[in-house]
């Protein structure tokens, strides 16, 4: 896949300062600086435990950077390369209390994110015969969503809404809090910015029919089975509009991404991506 564009260091500072900030209290590493000699040197190997796909990669060469900038941190498989158990993804080199204090922050970061991109390229994996894309949502971990979708990215997928001023999506408690589908979408479409795209969610095929009229960007198909969605489309299909983008949402699993796919949406929406993703597992070791 195409080498992916860094997030903005600024974004992703304040994320490492937080998590060194925890690790290290009041009083830095006790270990190293009592066991280790001050002046050595040495170099470590970040090395995947299993396959799957790297990312996070950003985030634990900044946390080497701010703990001591004396430390080289060579990259060997950046965020999107696919690796296989054994491959060596890093070498640290420098100042050994330096390289044992940052070692835990940057390989959480790793970890967490490579699960994530593992877990993605997975769905990708399972809908490769159709034109659907696999997206993330916005069930992330607080704080490191920016990493955590661009972990997504990694593996293959798409972001979706990355914040609530990202689009306007309108769910089933703003339609009940605003008195409707009707009203919500009446009164969205008046006030909204001209550049703002728009989203509404329905979870039955009599909503769909109703909201068609209003032109929404997207129509969020919510926890609907493959048959019930493969009526949607042919009822989008056999609109004379203009046609949204198709999501489908709620309930998917690897087992059943394949047949939702099938039915001809365009986009599948997937909490888990962020919200369940199993740690990736690397280690560090001097040789």
């Amino acid at each position: 896949m195409p080498t992916l564009p860094p997030l903005p260091p600024t974004i992703i500072e304040p994320m490492v300062r937080r998590a060194l900030d925890e690790d290290f209290g009041n009083s830095g590493d006790l270990t190293a600086n009592l066991l280790v000699p001050e002046k050595a040197r040495n170099k470590l190997y970040m090395k995947a435990r299993e396959a799957g796909v790297i990312a996070g990669m950003q985030a634990a060469q900044m946390t080497y950077a701010m703990v001591d900038p004396k430390v080289k941190f060579t990259v060997k498989k950046g965020d999107g390369s696919k690796v296989k158990k054994g491959d060596i993804i890093a070498i640290v080199d420098g100042p050994v209390r330096s390289l044992l204090s940052a070692e835990r922050v940057a390989l959480n970061f790793l970890g967490r994110m490579s699960g994530v991109a593992t877990l993605t390229s997975q769905y990708v994996a399972k809908v490769k015969k159709h034109k659907v894309r696999i997206a993330a949502t916005r069930k992330t971990t607080p704080g490191l969503r920016a990493l955590e979708k661009q972990a997504v990215l990694a593996g293959g997928g798409y972001k979706h809404r990355e914040s609530l001023a990202a689009a306007i999506m309108i769910k089933d408690n703003h339609i009940a809090l605003a008195g409707g589908v009707d009203k919500a979408l009446k009164t969205i479409a008046k006030k909204a910015d001209h550049m703002a795209r728009i989203s509404v969610e329905v979870d039955t095929l009599a909503q769909l029919k109703k909201v068609l009229k209003y032109a929404p960007h997207v129509i969020l198909l919510d926890n609907m089975n493959a048959a019930m969605l493969m009526k949607a489309v042919a009822i989008v299909d056999d609109y004379d509009g203009p046609r949204p983008v198709l999501e489908a949402s709620g309930g998917v699993n690897l087992e059943t991404v394949a047949g939702l796919a099938a039915t001809g949406i365009d986009v599948i929406s997937i909490g888990a991506l962020t919200h369940s993703a199993p740690n990736f597992d690397i280690g560090m070791d001097a040789a």
